[in-house]
């Protein structure tokens, strides 16, 4: 329907459903959000015209949700551009549309705030850190070390068996063969050098012998540092993850899935490589140019300072490169992180991309991604093959110095043709480890990049900690209580002096606008975050002493939209207690209403349930989500929307399994529909942060403030004819209705 009022290029960022009118009479309006403008629709048949608002034309958008019924302005410069109403059902889809105008999508690749331009560059020395994830294997950097440094000593080997191979026996046999063989006949002059000869072979097989322990040291010493980096690796993603599941939930919404995929998947692996090949290669050479320096210096002090005299320049190439390799390195980083953060958008939302027919949309936005790690590698690739071809060139002409100055030593007879020879194949050995070390450079940067990408999560500070001396607790009672709780995002109050006390076994209401403060109540009491004052107690003790992990085994939590995980679905339901029996398996899904659905799977609870759940309807997952409660065996229970989303045949199948949850339990039920949670024990009412009003639903009612309006407004709005309607479940012996707006 609203392709049709799209332009070309056009492309719809959010959208969401406008069901009231001027009049606040129900309606079938939609309002969608494009890279352009706002597009109204007061009807989706189509027998009106859209209203569209220029982007250009709008400076900011708002919403008030009061009393069940939700006001969106878009407003101009100097004026109101555009009033809607809609009820509280739509308010999560406001939200999103609201985030989507705010920056969310308003740009196609990263706006720079989102794209850390000021962070610092890496320094080297955070290579040095990565030297502390050794300590647990020691025993294999000894003995890497030491396959190293003998690796190194025997490569200096073959270089010093041409010395007396050319001086003792080639050198003489060349000069007495051209001089004498005038008075000697070339056989006698054979036979009498043969006895010398007799030596190539013990020289030659040291030489082979030595290349050959060469070659089995560096196996060796390949083999024991390849497996130690893969453990390296395999801990620091191990501690990554741990830390990511420490860190409180706000550090999520700062981050992009994809760019912490990235760093614990591509950037540890980078780092593996680094300890495997890179690093290990850099020690050996330099041992090797050590080595070679100071046998240079013995073979011949002036000769060797004359063939070092590129190495400076190389030296200082090598610092200008990686100062400027760093820049590009670190920008193409985060292209690339961006471009897989694009593509797991595309991936997981695909039902939203087919819906709206973005496919091309995205195809460009993945491809503008992708243009942007092609051209940050351009910069990386154009400094690199500058630099690279540098360095060979001055290290040929170190080496023709080397042979020059060589030449005047043997003519001025100050050094035998022997040691040129050795002192030659020690040079080009030199520059082939300078060379080595130099082509490492954009290795160890991209190793540097990625140590610091890593750290940066590991360094996390974690909001929510572990108490220093926890008290494990294996089931809780379930009484609550909130002291003076205020809680603060950044600087915005959300909650303000929150005090409330709920009994075990008591089943709470909570409900209130949109942003309200409903949500963060109930993450503080599963502390996901801490309170910022105040304290909440839990059996008589501040949740903040208890273990962390015993404490959250205690609770329940079934959300309006639940995760699964891909797997089997027996593996799904016990999620949460995986020592479950399949008998106990079965029997939570009988009691969540879902063994009957189960069954009719092809493989039954071992069939697969694809990423998220996607293969399974709604209520399906709500359901499997229910029996995952079930199999914790909660001492608090908490339900978020569980039936918001749902027709009224499923609806009414999730409000059976949940009698069987609800029983004997401690339960807060977070509702927007205010008919969930009618008979409740207690209902309380939160606006702006604070409670403003508590009790049961008919003192609630006779009390005529924000609770009345709100169930007027929405009884008032309810369907009567074709719409759904109110169901019943008996919760602890009362009858709860559960309906919809």
């Amino acid at each position: 329907m609203l392709n049709r009022f799209l332009e070309q290029g056009e492309n719809v960022r959010a959208f969401a459903h406008i069901d009231l009118n001027e009049d606040l009479c129900l309606q079938d309006g939609l309002l969608a959000l494009t890279d352009r403008r706002f597009i109204y629709l007061s009807s989706l048949s189509g027998a009106t015209e859209p209203v569209s608002i220029p982007l250009s034309m709008v400076s900011e958008v708002l919403a008030h949700d009061r009393n069940g019924l939700g006001t969106f302005d878009i407003i101009g410069s100097d004026r109101l551009l555009l009033r809607l109403n809609y009820t509280s059902s739509r308010a999560s889809e406001i939200s999103m549309l609201m985030r989507a105008f705010n920056g969310a999508f308003a740009c196609d690749m990263p706006c720079e705030e989102t794209q850390e331009e000021t962070e610092e560059k890496p320094s080297l020395s955070v290579l040095l850190r990565l030297l502390g994830f050794l300590r647990p294997h020691l025993a294999y950097v000894a003995l890497g070390a030491l396959l190293t440094l003998s690796t190194t000593l025997v490569s200096l080997l073959p270089p010093l068996l041409t010395w007396p191979l050319v001086d003792e026996i080639l050198a003489p046999y060349q000069e007495q063969f051209t001089q004498s063989q005038e008075k000697i006949s070339p056989e006698e002059i054979k036979a009498e050098a043969k006895e010398r000869f007799m030596r190539v072979p013990l020289y030659l097989g040291g030489m082979l012998l030595a290349a050959f322990v060469a070659w089995a040291l560096s196996w060796a010493q390949g083999y024991v540092l390849a497996r130690l980096s893969e453990r390296v690796g395999a801990s620091l993603r191990v501690m990554a993850l741990a830390k990511l599941q420490e860190v409180s939930l706000s550090y999520f919404t700062r981050k992009r899935t994809g760019d912490l995929v990235s760093r614990i998947s591509s950037d540890t692996d980078r780092i593996t490589y680094f300890l495997s090949d890179t690093f290990m290669d850099f020690v050996t050479d330099v041992l090797m140019l050590i080595a070679t320096i100071v046998t240079l210096f013995a073979v011949e002090p002036y000769l060797g300072l004359v063939a070092l005299l590129s190495f400076p320049m190389v030296a200082g190439l090598t610092l200008y490169t990686r100062n400027r390799l760093q820049d590009s390195l670190l920008s193409g980083y985060r292209a690339w992180s961006y471009m897989t953060s694009v593509l797991q958008d595309v991936i997981s939302g695909i039902r939203v991309v087919k819906a709206f027919a973005q496919e091309e949309r995205e195809a460009k936005r993945f491809k503008a991604a992708n243009d942007a790690v092609v051209r940050a590698n351009d910069k990386v690739n154009k400094l690199w093959t500058f630099f690279w071809p540098t360095v060979v060139g001055l290290n040929q002409v170190g080496l023709i110095v080397a042979w020059g100055c060589g030449a005047l030593l043997v003519y001025e007879q100050k050094i035998t043709l022997g040691v040129l020879t050795a002192f030659i194949a020690y040079i080009t050995r030199f520059f082939g480890r300078v060379e080595s070390m130099t082509r490492m450079t954009g290795a160890l940067e991209r190793a540097a990049c990625s140590a610091k990408r890593v750290f940066e999560i590991l360094d996390q500070p974690v909001d929510v900690a572990q108490p220093k001396s926890p008290i494990k607790v294996e089931r809780l009672k379930g009484h609550i209580v909130f002291k003076d709780v205020s809680f603060r995002y950044g600087t915005r109050l959300v909650l303000d002096r929150i005090n409330l006390e709920i009994r075990p076994g008591e089943v709470i209401g909570i409900v209130g606008p949109t942003g309200a403060g409903k949500s963060t109540i109930i993450d503080l009491l599963l502390r996901f975050y801490d309170p910022t004052e105040g304290e909440i107690l839990v059996d008589g003790l501040n949740i903040a002493m208890y273990d962390i992990a015993s404490y959250r085994r205690n609770f329940g939590l079934v959300q309006q939209e639940n995760f699964l995980f891909f797997g089997t679905v027996a593996q799904n339901i016990a999620y949460a207690r995986p020592s479950a029996t399949r008998r106990e398996i079965v029997q939570a899904a009988k009691a969540a209403k879902a063994h009957e659905f189960i069954l009719g799977m092809p493989d039954g609870y071992d069939s697969l349930v694809a990423e998220r759940g996607q293969t399974l309807s709604g209520g399906e997952r709500q359901r499997i989500a229910i029996a995952r409660a079930i199999i914790a065996d909660p001492s608090i229970l908490v339900l978020d929307e569980a039936t918001s989303s749902v027709d009224n045949q499923t609806e009414r199948q999730i409000q059976e399994a949940l009698e069987s949850l609800v029983k004997g339990r401690t339960t807060l039920a977070v509702a927007h529909r205010l008919s969930t949670v009618r008979d409740a024990d207690r209902i309380i009412v939160i606006d702006q942060g604070r409670i403003v009003e508590m009790g049961k639903h008919e003192e609630l009612l006779r009390l005529g403030g924000l609770y009345a309006t709100l169930w007027k407004a929405q009884e008032g709005n309810e369907p009567r004819n074709g719409g759904h309607h109110d169901m019943e479940l008996g919760i602890k012996g009362k009858v709860v209705k559960y309906g919809t707006v």
